[in-house]
């Protein structure tokens, strides 16, 4: 059986799939960005849990991260622009993901322009998305 750390991942995951980026779990980055874009879904950690004694419950904050990435001659920012929005729009669309999590919680992303010789920059940015989950252990 799943830990609930790994069923709100996955929650997390197929949340974001229906979006026109491509989104993969823990992969490393393609060579080829696809003209929708690209979000990759990486664990991050769940840090100390805050623990409540009767009954046993132990609160995470685990902060996972969505690396988005984009590629475009012409548009990018307007690309990336849409892009963010989209995952903001999927996210909200359900900040329980389905009772999984008390709640989800994105933050800002701090973007960058990335040169790249001989093609388009890519505009990319890491987004820590904040799961509020409680857990009957550490390794439930």
């Amino acid at each position: 059986m799943p830990t609930t750390r790994e069923l709100v991942l996955a929650a997390l995951h197929a949340r974001l799939l229906p979006l026109a980026a491509l989104v993969l779990r823990d992969e490393v980055l393609p060579e080829r960005i696809p003209a929708a874009g690209l979000i990759i879904l990486r664990e991050g950690q769940p840090g100390e849990p805050g623990v409540t004694l009767s009954p046993l419950r132990y609160h995470y904050q685990h902060r996972a991260e969505l690396e988005v990435v984009v590629q475009a001659a012409n548009g990018r920012a307007s690309a990336f622009d849409t892009l963010i929005a989209a995952i903001g729009a999927a996210l909200e669309a359900d900040l329980t993901l389905g009772g999984l999590c008390d709640w989800v919680e994105p933050e800002a992303p701090a973007t960058v322009d990335l040169p790249i010789e001989g093609a388009a920059a890519l505009k990319a940015a890491v987004i820590t998305v904040v799961l509020h989950y409680s857990t009957t252990g550490p390794l439930a």
